[in-house]
């Protein structure tokens, strides 16, 4: 079980050299340092940047030997100029490595920034399409380590970025095996101060790459088992940390249900975040909260095709209720202790309306999340779960 109130403390080299625990920021200078990164730029939010932590940060490379500088310049749903900018800041600093703390938002432009500083043209010249990767030289990648400081998009396992492309209003797949950071550092304290709203969506987004994951068609037995894993650690810790923010063990398992959210949707993801992709891009949601709110939609949706997967499920969480009505109630049930929005209308987004359902299902249909979904989807009916998202 993991509910015991002592934080584990633990280092992994899978699917990369990981090492978690409470306080392990401190072991970032020592870790540059070991990567030969001299003059690191820490890429990060606007958010984060101006937080004590963060200068207490700055101030133990420098103390190190180290010369660190700092670019903030990302925002929520990150676009091709945040990369831009962060790449002239990299050369700006005639920096040798960057440092990603934040987010899956500052996480993913960093990833696209250290892949950019070594490469000419744009950053969607390397979208995950065909054989785009391989224009990528992986010996110009500059080195990072990963700071994750939220519990959610998993993104600091990720070998991939998702950037919003403002000429169409899309979000595309930034992708390249090396693009895996080959050092994360995990300080569940570093998730202290996040504001309950945001702990609720980030945990409910990590439980929904292990849900979409699990559900995907295919044969992938890693994938499916760390998924089944990865829920029953939200289920065990997410309320935890969202009732008590300084929970140190219970943030700490869902730093870890995080990254093996990341890690088990290499099997697929599906509807739920074809959907929460054009969302994003188009009315700048928090994509959490979009996993969130479509989630039991894409459920009924599915439930022709999931019923097996799910009565697995309810097994493993120890539901009263076995099956999909079981899963279904208890996703529910979640939803409204954490305060999620029932439907879309509720989030009180002013650029949301529900006329725009059929712009958005066409654009979902074009989401490469899509095609691992279990279930086909024609246009009519990705409208249809929109529409029903909508009124509940």
């Amino acid at each position: 079980m993991t509910t015991s109130k002592s934080p584990p403390s633990a280092n992994f080299n899978y699917p990369t050299p990981y090492r978690l625990g409470c306080g392990r920021r401190r072991e970032i200078p020592q870790a540059c340092a070991g990567m030969g990164i001299r003059r690191p730029l820490v890429i990060t939010d606007p958010g984060l940047a101006g937080l004590p932590w963060m200068g207490e940060l700055l101030d133990h490379l420098r103390e190190a030997g180290l010369d660190p500088a700092i670019f903030s310049g990302i925002q929520g749903n990150p676009v091709e100029q945040n990369v831009i900018d962060g790449v002239a800041a990299y050369r700006a600093h005639q920096a040798d490595g960057c440092v990603l703390v934040g987010g899956g938002s500052a996480l993913d432009a960093g990833k696209c920034v250290a892949l950019m500083v070594g490469h000419g043209g744009s950053v969607f010249d390397y979208e995950d399409v065909g054989d785009n990767w391989l224009r990528v030289d992986p010996s110009k990648i500059a080195p990072m380590i990963a700071v994750p400081t939220t519990s959610g998009t998993g993104s600091e396992v990720g070998r991939a970025s998702v950037i919003t492309d403002v000429r169409d209003h899309t979000k595309k797949i930034i992708f390249h095996p090396r693009m895996l950071p080959p050092l994360v550092i995990a300080d569940p304290e570093l998730t202290f101060g996040l504001p309950p709203h945001i702990t609720a969506a980030t945990g409910i987004d990590a439980f929904v790459h292990s849900f979409e994951a699990f559900c995907a068609p295919g044969y992938h037995p890693m994938a499916a088992g760390i998924a089944l894993e990865g829920m029953r650690l939200v289920q065990e810790n997410l309320v935890a940390c969202f009732r008590d923010p300084l929970d140190a063990a219970a943030r700490t398992h869902m730093m870890m249900a995080s990254s093996m959210g990341a890690t088990a949707f290499q099997r697929g993801l599906g509807l739920v975040h074809a959907i929460a992709h054009p969302l994003g891009a188009v009315v700048g949601i928090h994509h959490g909260l979009a996993n969130a709110i479509l989630l039991p939609y894409v459920m009924q949706h599915n439930r022709p095709v999931i019923e097996d997967q799910m009565e697995r499920l309810a097994r493993h969480l120890g539901l009263p209720r076995t099956g999909f009505a079981g899963v279904f109630e208890w996703v529910l049930d979640l939803r409204a202790t954490l305060e999620i929005p029932h439907t879309l209308a509720d989030a009180n987004i002013p650029a949301l309306n529900v006329n725009m359902a059929g712009e958005l299902a066409a654009m979902a249909l074009l989401d490469p999340s899509l095609g691992t979904n279990p279930k086909t989807c024609t246009a009519t009916e990705i409208e249809g779960v929109i529409r029903a998202a909508f009124a509940g």
